[in-house]
């Protein structure tokens, strides 16, 4: 078990960030929200430049790429910081930093504290590597998506109970929150559709690699998050029909790209790999 500094620092970054951010909440005024807006990407763009170095040193090796449980979720909270920073250009979207920068941090102090010891992926393999890519990138997005929802869940409540707005009046309308929703939706279904595609055709050995119940899993989110963007095209989904299909699809998804590594890994210590 290892602890660095700069793993510190990196959650010490994103924590400002957050707070930042979250100061907003609580004041008003075009000058405090171009100041605290400036300081939160000043501290989140640094945050993610630590990051990048720290995944690079747990990762990459000569042999292979660690993917171990904790490195793939550093992985995915620097991929979920990322995307938060691109929140920035959408006025409003950016206080979803408010929760993802202090995940991305913890990920971080994780993955140093409890590094992988599994080489789990050759380092000239392009098609697996597009697979795996395209799998993070798409379980980021619909991660981002399923946060959104709980946003949306607690704005509709407090309509229903007409709560005044307070600080939550500093989110953007339920309809604009809603289709902000659906393109994240939309644009992670797209490339889960191609990673499970890729997965199909490159990845070999399903049965020997302990992956036929993620794949099984991960097909069965893909069908969830499917039919809700095909109920909201033909019937107009939204509310709170919305918030459970996105968050059950979610949840499937969870357990296909985390729950099988943390029973695998962790609890049953298997030290497979796709070298061979």
């Amino acid at each position: 078990m290892r602890f660095t500094g700069m793993a510190v620092l990196d959650l010490v970054l994103y924590c400002l960030a957050a707070l930042a951010l979250l100061l907003g909440f609580f004041r008003t005024g075009p000058a405090f929200v171009r100041e605290r807006k400036s300081f939160a990407g000043s501290a989140a763009v640094a945050a993610v430049a630590i990051h990048t170095l720290q995944l690079y040193t747990l990762i990459f090796s000569p042999h292979g790429m660690d993917l171990g449980f904790f490195n793939t979720a550093s992985l995915v909270g620097w991929l979920v910081a990322l995307i938060a920073l691109t929140t920035f250009l959408r006025p409003h979207f950016e206080n979803l930093g408010i929760v993802l920068f202090p995940l991305a941090g913890i990920s971080v102090v994780l993955a140093e504290t409890f590094p992988g010891d599994r080489l789990l992926v050759p380092g000239n393999d392009w098609p697996l590597d597009a697979h795996i890519i395209l799998s993070l990138i798409a379980y980021s997005l619909l991660s981002v998506a399923a946060l959104q929802a709980l946003l949306i869940a607690v704005q509709e409540y407090r309509l229903r109970r007409h709560v005044p707005g307070g600080v939550w009046s500093a989110l953007p309308p339920l309809q604009i929150m809603e289709r902000f929703l659906f393109q994240l939706l939309a644009t992670g279904f797209i490339l889960l559709t191609l990673a499970l595609f890729t997965g199909l055709i490159f990845v070999k050995n399903l049965f020997a690699q302990h992956l036929v119940h993620k794949t099984v899993l991960s097909l069965l989110a893909w069908l969830v998050f499917a039919i809700l963007l095909w109920g909201r095209w033909r019937f107009g989904w939204r509310g709170r029909t919305a918030i459970r299909w996105t968050l059950g699809g979610f949840v499937v998804l969870m357990l296909a790209y985390f729950g099988s590594k943390l029973v695998l890994e962790l609890i049953l210590g298997r030290h497979w790999n796709l070298l061979s």
